[in-house]
């Protein structure tokens, strides 16, 4: 049976970026907010995305989000059928299995350039469709002037390069330059940017009730990141009044050593 949810809001909330992790969590979130969810992903019928259709009426889109004409057409489709996005997360990290702990000498520089176009490109293709959208919207009265929130999941890559990741330091400190530049540029006209590194192993519930990260093994004490928790962050900046927008926001366990 479908989860109950609250009345439509009017809002339609975009995720791009499919998953049982941070993209599930704020779908529920949103959609239980009373938003539109749409979420993209260039695999739609994964179980947990076909399961939040089922249970809440997500629509899934199919898109490479690093292809400026798929981009372009998600857009187009969203907001013919579900209206015009006013937040959208934009929530691919790029992590590559053949490039992740890889030492400079030994990188393939193929897959150097795919891990910086599948995270930072793609994240200013989905940010600038969003940009475009919103300023063409009009602002939000109600809320002072809101035109939309547009939000980077980003990584503590964004803030040091650790050893034998160069591919992912480039992408996420690329992502943090955009989400600055963009910030800057766009706040004055009504939309909130914002980014969120996190500092930490994101651990989901999984079927049996634990919470777990594929690599890290099971949260123990809440020593990774709720997933549910992040998403909750970031339905609080898009809620959050002009006169005190975060632009970053920083997220990691208690016991995370940093």
């Amino acid at each position: 049976m479908p989860t109950q949810r609250n009345p439509e809001n009017g809002e339609t909330a975009l995720i791009v970026g499919g998953g049982p992790g941070i993209s599930a969590s704020c779908a529920r979130l949103f959609a239980g907010d009373g938003m539109r969810v749409a979420v993209a992903a260039r695999t739609p019928d994964k179980p947990v995305l076909v399961d939040l259709a089922a249970q809440l009426g997500v629509r899934n889109y199919a898109c490479d989000a690093a292809d400026p004409v798929a981009v372009g057409r998600l857009f187009e489709s969203v907001t013919a059928e579900l209206g015009s996005p006013t937040l959208v997360v934009h929530n691919i990290d790029g992590r590559m299995a053949g490039i992740f702990r890889k030492g400079i000498t030994e990188a393939d520089p193929d897959l150097v350039r795919d891990t910086v176009m599948s995270s930072a490109y793609s994240a200013f293709l989905v940010a600038q469709q969003a940009a475009r959208q919103m300023l063409d919207g009009p602002p939000d009265a109600a809320d002072a002037g809101h035109r939309g929130t547009i939000i980077f999941t980003n990584a503590s890559a964004a803030m040091k390069g650790y050893p034998r990741s160069g591919a992912f330091a480039m992408a996420c400190q690329a992502k943090a330059g955009l989400a600055q530049s963009m910030a800057r540029e766009l706040m004055g006209q009504g939309i909130h940017v914002a980014q969120v590194p996190i500092d930490a192993a994101i651990g989901w519930t999984q079927p049996d009730g634990t919470r777990a990260h594929r690599m890290a093994g099971t949260s123990v004490d809440d020593n990774m990141a709720d997933p549910d928790r992040i998403a909750e962050t970031y339905l609080q900046l898009h809620r959050q009044h002009r006169s005190t927008w975060a632009f970053e926001v920083v997220l990691r366990p208690w016991m995370e050593n940093w």
